[in-house]
C-alpha cells in the first residue's frame, strides 16, 4: 500500500516484529518521549545508552515507566555512542537513533571501522520524507545534511537511497528529479552536467527501480503549469516524488523553508549503513523523531 500521509507509517508497521532500537545518549526528552511512544504503538524495543540518573530523572518528570527500556549506562557522550554502535555490531539492536549529542560524535562513533557498520567503500547519506502541505503527495528527498558537496559516483548512490526509500513507502516506480538551476544541460554547471548524466544512466539501465529526469529545476520539479510554461516535457515533471539536490546548501534551505514557512512535517533517516539510522537535529520536535524511528522501521 502507498504510504500518503506520515502518519500512515505506524498502521503499515502494525502487525509486524518488533525492532530493536538503540537511542545513543538518550537522555533529552524529546529523544525518550519518542522512544516510549514507538514502544506503545508496537514498533520498537527501546534501549537507551546515556547516565541512568539522568535518564531516570527525564523518564519521571514526563511520566514514562523507566523500566520500559533497556538502559545501557554510559558516563560520556562519546561512551554512549560506543556502546551504541557495539550493540548493533553484535546483532543486539537493529535500528540506531541519535540522541542529545553533537552529529560529529555520533557520526565518528558510526564510522567506527573496529565496528563494520559502513561497507567497504560505503556512502552515508541523509534522506528525509517531507510531508508538505502544499505538495499533493509525500516528497522524499537528498541530502540536507551529510554530504556537503556530492560528487557524480556519490550522488548516484543517493539516487539510489531516494528510489529504495520511496518503494518501502509504497511507490512503485518513484519519479526522482535531479535538481539544478535550470533545464538547460549547460557545462558550466556542474550540477546541470552531472544531472544530465545520471539521467542518462537510468535511461540506459544503468540506474534501475525509478524514473529519472533531470536536470530540473525547482518549479518545474513540484509544477505541472511551470513546466507547461517551459514546454518541458517530461514524466517526472509537475509529479516529482523524490528531489536530489546538488549540494547541501540548497538542500537545507529546501528543508528548513519546508518546516518553518511552509509547516511539513518530517521524517528522516541516514542511508548507507548496516542498519537505518535515525540522524534528526537536537532541535526536532518529539513527533519528528518519532515519524523518523517509524520510516527506520519500515526500511529495515
Amino acid at each position: 500500500m502507498r504510504i500518503n500521509k506520515l502518519n500512515d507509517l505506524f498502521g503499515e508497521l502494525q502487525g509486524q516484529a518488533r525492532k530493536r532500537l538503540v537511542a545513543v545518549n538518550a537522555i533529552d526528552s524529546h529523544t525518550i518521549e519518542a522512544v516510549s511512544e514507538a514502544v506503545d504503538l508496537g514498533i520498537v524495543e527501546g534501549i537507551l545508552t546515556g547516565d541512568p540518573g539522568k535518564i531516570k530523572e527525564t523518564c519521571t518528570l514526563l511520566q514514562i515507566d523507566p523500566a520500559k527500556f533497556e538502559i545501557v549506562a554510559a558516563n560520556t557522550e562519546d561512551e554512549a555512542a560506543l556502546k551504541a554502535v557495539h550493540l548493533i555490531s553484535e546483532g543486539k539492536a537493529g535500528l540506531m537513533m541519535k540522541g542529545l549529542l553533537s552529529t560529529d560524535k555520533f557520526m565518528k562513533a558510526l564510522l567506527n571501522k573496529e565496528y563494520g557498520l559502513l561497507p567497504p567503500k560505503g556512502v552515508l547519506s541523509h534522506v528525509a520524507v517531507m510531508e508538505i502541505p502544499t505538495y499533493h503527495k509525500l516528497l522524499i528527498v537528498s541530502d540536507v545534511a551529510i554530504i556537503p558537496y556530492p560528487d557524480l559516483n556519490q550522488k548516484i548512490t543517493m539516487t539510489g537511497y531516494l528510489i529504495r526509500t520511496a518503494q518501502a513507502l509504497g511507490i512503485e516506480k518513484p519519479r526522482v528529479a535531479l535538481i539544478a538551476a535550470t533545464e538547460q544541460v549547460l557545462p558550466s554547471i556542474p550540477a546541470c552536467t552531472d544531472a544530465a548524466v545520471i539521467a542518462k544512466m537510468a535511461d540506459r539501465g544503468q540506474i534501475t527501480g525509478g524514473i529519472v529526469d533531470g536536470p530540473l529545476a525547482l518549479d518545474v520539479a513540484l509544477d505541472h503549469e511551470a513546466a507547461d510554461v517551459k514546454k518541458i516535457s517530461s514524466p517526472v515533471a509537475g509529479d516529482a516524488d523524490c528531489l536530489l539536490f546538488p549540494n547541501i546548501d540548497a538542500g537545507n534551505v529546501f528543508y528548513k523553508m519546508g518546516t518553518k514557512l511552509c509547516k511539513s512535517e518530517q521524517a528522516a533517516i541516514v542511508a548507507g549503513a548496516r542498519v537505518p539510522v535515525v540522524l534528526s537535529s537536537r532541535g526536532d520536535t518529539m513527533q519528528t523523531k518519532l515519524y523518523s524511528i517509524a520510516l527506520a522501521a519500515m526500511l529495515s
